[in-house]
């Protein structure tokens, strides 16, 4: 499958920034992307969880500041705008005892990532 992969792992704002950004502009550009959420950018995306998440460094402090979009509003823009789907991993979802009714509305299902690798096979898959 052709498309945009995009892995969400980190919990630190500026790469999901920049996870969020690049989705949203593959995605209204008319590619086909795939975001998957696990590790510390899955609890982002559970119903009630906070959508700030911590700046690594001063740009991400600067972002907060200047007001710039948050990533999850940009995710929601991908989804509703470019078709994007977002993953949630499957084994995030069991370890922390979430279950799908608990994700967020823009969260398309649970997924593993043997699953996902097989979907990305011959597409381009970034890592944030």
């Amino acid at each position: 499958m052709s498309g945009m992969y995009i892995i969400c792992l980190s919990g630190e704002r500026e790469k999901l920034q920049f996870a969020a950004m690049a989705a949203s502009v593959a995605a209204v550009s008319g590619t086909d992307v795939h975001i998957f959420l696990s590790m510390n950018a899955f609890p982002y995306f559970i119903k009630g969880h906070s959508k700030e998440a911590p700046a690594e460094g001063k740009l991400g402090e600067a972002m907060a500041e200047r007001k710039v979009p948050p990533f999850y509003q940009i995710f929601e823009q991908a989804v509703e705008l470019g078709d994007a789907k977002i993953w949630a991993c499957s084994m995030a979802m069991d370890v922390l005892g979430v279950k799908e009714d608990g994700m967020e509305e823009i969260v398309a299902g649970p997924l593993g990532l043997t699953k996902f690798f097989s979907d990305a096979e011959g597409g381009q898959i970034l890592t944030f």
